[in-house]
Formats: C-alpha cells, sequence, structure tokens
C-alpha cells in the first residue's frame, strides 16, 4: 500500500516515527544526490543527508506545504551550505580538494570496457565543471538538470524568485559548457564545436 505524502506527514506530525521513517525512504536518494552533488563527495553528502532528516524531524510540525521534496531540500540546501563554509574553514578538508578530486560517482551502466572508461572521465568531468560553479548556481543547476526538478520547485528549495533560478541556471549552464568544449576528444562526436 503507497500512502500519499499528505498522509505521512499528518501521522508524523502525531509522532508516528514509522511514517517519518518511511518518508526518509522515499527521499533520502534524492536528498543524498543532491548534497553529493552540491558538495562533490559522498563523505560529506552522507552527513548533510544525516543532518537534513534530523532537522526535517524536528521541523515536520511546522511543515505547511504539500510538496515534500523542495521543503527537504532546503533543508539540505542550508546543511550543504553550513557545510562548505566549514570546509572553507578547515584546509585540511577543503572544498578546493574536492573540487580537483570529486568522489562523486555515476553507477556503471553496461557497455564495452572503452565506453564506460569514457562514460567515467565524462562523468567526473562534469561534476568537476558543476563544482567549480558559484555554490548558488551549483545548487540550481543540480536540481533541475541532474535532479528534473521544475522551475518551480527548484525556486521553492532554494528559497529565490524564478527568475533567480533561471538567470542561475542560464549563467551554471553556460560555465559547465565552457569547461566541457575544452576536453576535445573526451566529448561524444555529436557535442563536439566543429571551426
Amino acid at each position: 500500500m503507497n500512502i500519499g505524502d499528505l498522509e505521512l506527514i499528518r501521522r508524523s506530525k502525531e509522532g508516528d516515527l514509522d511514517a517519518f521513517n518511511e518518508i526518509v525512504a522515499r527521499y533520502q536518494r534524492q536528498v543524498f544526490n543532491t548534497a553529493a552533488r552540491v558538495l562533490g563527495g559522498t563523505s560529506h553528502a552522507d552527513d548533510a543527508t544525516q543532518e537534513t532528516f534530523i532537522s526535517a524531524y524536528r521541523a515536520i510540525g511546522s511543515f505547511r506545504g504539500v510538496n515534500l521534496a523542495p521543503w527537504l531540500l532546503r533543508i539540505a540546501k542550508n546543511q550543504c551550505y553550513d557545510m562548505i563554509r566549514s570546509m572553507r574553514r578547515r584546509p585540511a578538508d577543503s572544498l578546493e580538494e574536492n573540487l580537483a578530486n570529486p568522489s562523486f560517482v555515476r553507477a556503471q551502466s553496461g557497455g564495452s570496457a572503452e565506453d564506460e572508461t569514457l562514460r567515467s572521465e565524462l562523468g567526473a568531468e562534469i561534476q568537476r565543471a558543476i563544482l567549480s560553479l558559484p555554490v548558488d548556481q551549483r545548487l540550481v543547476v543540480t536540481l533541475i538538470d541532474v535532479q528534473g526538478f521544475s522551475y518551480e520547485e527548484a525556486a521553492e528549495a532554494a528559497e529565490v524568485s524564478i527568475g533567480t533560478v533561471k538567470s542561475r541556471l542560464s549563467r551554471g549552464r553556460a560555465r559547465v559548457r565552457d569547461h566541457l568544449r575544452g576536453l576535445g576528444e573526451l566529448l561524444p562526436s555529436e557535442f563536439r564545436q566543429t571551426i
């Protein structure tokens, strides 16, 4: 039986821990993937995901919306921003280190070993390009282009207007595109710029 989000929220507000655990099960992958893209690594994303759901559990009584995903991702965004500020203060575990060695890796999808190697290298370059973006652009690119959110959902999660989302997305995509154009042979032929 698939209980709707509104029912899970209602039951969670009444203190039903099983209902909240179902919310976690439904949304933890989305929160984790967003955090991994924004933070550039899975170890920090684990921490951000855990803190997101702890904060959500504490605040579920004040939830007034109807769409749970943007609310959870807004909490995740705040956790990620806090972690980025903290990483910048700790040089041993810096954001620059994550930029140099992004550890977020996509799942294997089959194909020849050469195809997988190229796909893996391209995926790492895309993640490197996303991590090089300012954090506000990185979040919007992740929410829309990676997670598939609508402009409205991304605006709600990022706590900005739809116009701001569109602007950040446009600038972020342009920077990622510029980064990828410099890769030459790594890009599939249909994406290479011809002169």
